[in-house]
């Protein structure tokens, strides 16, 4: 009798063990499901707050351009058009600028020259890349070898020739001028870029890339090709 209640208090104990653990398991695994989700929730919502902040930017800068145009004491309504045009010139990329910045230089790397390596144009993938890496900085305006980027620019391989605005690049060396809203960020780029990873994809293709010190001026040239607008359509009057 005493070995059967000791039997059965043992296989309640063990259900009881069981079921313990397996709502503790449970318990868990919904907590790193909660915390995972409310990652992912914080970073949508960093993303949303942070494009909230650009239109904010972009409808600041329109009331202040209406504002131009609609205030009676305006005496010169050229001036400000002519004000209007010169920025939106700016913004295009088609009047040279001058400001703080930092320059890349795109080289072979050592071993590759003492190797006797053939050096050949930069891949169009490897340049596109190291753009992005730029890109992750607001307010940014670039040339690569001379020929500056803007919206439309296209970089891609024509006639197995790597070329930026159709315009080939030369092979390395050739110089990227960056130029950036103030000191502060392009000390920001400058430090972001010495530790980005990109510095192994160029290590792979046999080349190095050499950051300036920040400058407080550099000129990027206007972008002096003919802009593709055959997407553009002009919208029709009533």
């Amino acid at each position: 009798m005493k070995k059967r209640i000791t039997g059965r208090f043992t296989v309640i104990l063990f259900v009881i063990g069981f079921m313990t653990a397996t709502q503790y398991n449970t318990v868990n695994m919904d907590d790193s499901r909660d915390s995972r989700d409310t990652w992912e929730i914080r970073q949508q919502l960093s993303r949303e707050k942070q494009l909230h902040s650009e239109l904010l930017s972009e409808i600041s800068l329109l009331d202040e351009t209406l504002g131009k145009y609609s205030d009676e004491a305006t005496q010169d309504p050229q001036a400000v058009l002519k004000e209007t045009v010169k920025d939106l010139q700016n913004s295009a990329g088609l009047s040279q600028v001058i400001g703080p910045g930092i320059e890349l230089e795109i080289s072979p790397s050592l071993e590759a020259i003492a190797l006797g390596t053939e050096i050949t144009e930069i891949p169009p993938d490897l340049l596109i890349r190291l753009v992005n890496e730029i890109n992750r900085f607001d307010g940014i305006e670039l040339a690569i070898a001379g020929e500056r980027v803007i919206n439309t620019t296209a970089i891609r391989d024509i006639n197995g020739y790597t070329t930026v605005n159709t315009e080939p690049i030369s092979t390395p060396p050739f110089m990227i001028t960056i130029m950036a809203t103030s000191m502060e960020e392009a000390r920001k780029l400058s430090s972001y870029l010495t530790a980005s990873a990109i510095h192994d994809d160029f290590y792979i293709d046999d080349l190095t890339i050499t950051i300036s010190e920040p400058q407080e001026e550099l000129a990027l040239p206007a972008f002096d090709e003919e802009i593709n607008m055959e997407h553009l359509q002009a919208g029709e009057g009533e």
